[in-house]
């Protein structure tokens, strides 16, 4: 992605941002008066002097030849990765070729290079071992351990249906004046479980009650899929491999991807950040170009840092992905790359909207606490639907309302502004509460504009 004579654009640049005030504070340092001793080598390294409020300029320098995305290295105090200084260093780059010339690293930045490229080589060049120690060094032990957790699992969801069965037998009216608390605690019960995956539905219960009209139904329909969870967990040995591995996964024991390998070219549809106080989710959406799958990578971090890797929207990796177990699931992990992430003009096949919900509705079949599909819009156009947007379909008479929190989201004025009017194609997760847009094509030639 980094060969001479190829650049980035802007919008895949910002997408590195880790949140909204990075994006806005490298918008501001994306121009050359701030810059000194800037350069860039034809293997994918750029680097670059930035005044700040001290007297020494900070020293920044970002490595685009990772196979896993950009490294950064920069000598001011931010914590956040890349920081405001990487982010405009790269979007001078990507903008202004004269202002980046080629030219040979100085030490400062030539060293860092250099030796973590050689770490990466060695650890690429590392023979896997294979002696005792290359795999478990008791299996029996191990087996004990997994029984032992699916125990207290088994225990937690057992407590969870006697206390769903008391909310039912008390009044769902009743939770608008019992507060957060129950929940609360209920989700930590959970955790003490070791079912992480409950504890998250339980909070997500707790935040229901009292959020304006036909709450109590809303949670009612939680309620039900939970209680649908909790009893799949409890007669899991009577359900189909697939869907129990489903069931394992929701429940929160994920199993490590054991798919064979699938190499393609997979296209960087989409990445974006969620975070709460105790972790950071990345996920990022790739599109297979020669098997038409789409995966999701999912990685995470503490929070406050964020997650590896980082793949810039619109570019594509040659890599092989591995599935992940469970019925319906899309969830991949990445193994080897045979070449850093590169530009291209290749697309997305799309779908209309009326398919699109019928999409989400066959994959409920297999997962029924699936939130969203990935689907690819063909040919949509926004357009105001009262205080709300939907997506039009251009040559149909149907139409896909977008998520509540697409509202608030600088993203919709973004494929606002790319439309026009006109028809665009859009990338983004279509589920029971809505579309949520998270990239976009014009409709002729042009780039692929990030929306998340």
């Amino acid at each position: 992605m980094t060969v001479q004579g190829v650049r980035w654009t802007a919008d895949q640049v910002l997408a590195l941002a880790p949140d909204t005030a990075s994006r806005r504070a490298g918008s501001g340092l994306g121009s050359a008066g701030p810059w000194s001793g800037t350069g860039s080598s034809g293997e994918g390294a750029v680097w670059g002097l930035c005044e700040g409020s001290g007297s020494t300029p900070y020293r920044t320098v970002v490595d685009l030849a990772d196979d896993s995305g950009p490294a950064y290295r920069c000598s001011c105090p931010s914590r956040t990765f890349p920081c405001k200084h990487a982010l405009g260093l790269l979007l001078l780059w990507a903008g202004d070729e004269g202002a980046v010339p080629q030219g040979e690293a100085p030490e400062w930045a030539g060293r860092w290079i250099g030796d973590r490229r050689g770490r990466a080589e060695r650890e690429k060049g590392a023979a896997p071992s294979s002696g005792p120690s290359s795999g478990p060094a008791d299996p029996e032990a191990a087996r004990r351990r997994a029984e032992r957790r699916a125990g207290r699992v088994t225990a937690g969801a057992s407590e969870l249906e006697r206390r769903l069965a008391d909310l039912l037998r008390g009044g769902l009216a009743a939770t608008e004046r019992s507060g957060y608390g129950l929940w609360e605690e209920t989700a930590a019960r959970m955790v003490d479980a070791q079912a992480q995956g409950l504890a998250a539905r339980v909070r997500e219960l707790g935040a229901i009650p009292g959020t304006g009209p036909g709450w109590p139904s809303r949670l009612l329909e939680e309620c039900a899929l939970l209680h649908l969870l909790d009893q799949g967990w409890l007669r899991r040995e009577r359900l189909p491999e697939g869907l129990a591995a489903t069931v394992r996964s929701r429940v929160g024991l994920p199993a490590p991807a054991d798919g064979p390998p699938v190499r393609d070219r997979w296209l960087v549809l989409a990445q974006y950040d969620t975070a709460d106080a105790r972790l950071t989710t990345r996920r990022i959406w790739l599109y297979g170009t020669r098997s038409r799958r789409t995966s999701l990578l999912l990685s995470y971090g503490a929070a406050g840092r964020a997650p590896e890797p980082s793949l810039p929207v619109g570019l594509v990796l040659d890599a092989e992905l591995s599935a992940h177990p469970g019925a319906g699931q899309v969830r991949a992990a990445l193994g080897e790359r045979f070449a850093p992430p590169a530009p291209t003009t290749e697309r997305p096949p799309g779908t209309t909207t009326t398919l699109a919900t019928s999409r989400y509705g066959d994959a409920l079949r297999d997962d029924p606490w699936l939130d969203s599909v990935p689907v690819t819009l063909d040919r949509v156009v926004p357009v105001p639907d009262g205080d709300s947007w939907q997506l039009a379909d251009a040559d149909g008479d149907a139409a896909l309302p977008l998520v509540a929190a697409a509202r608030s989201r600088p993203g919709l004025w973004r494929l606002v502004a790319l439309s026009g009017g006109a028809p665009v194609k859009v990338f983004g997760e279509c589920g029971h509460r809505g579309f949520a847009p998270l990239a976009a094509w014009p409709e002729g030639p042009g780039e692929v504009v990030p929306l998340c």
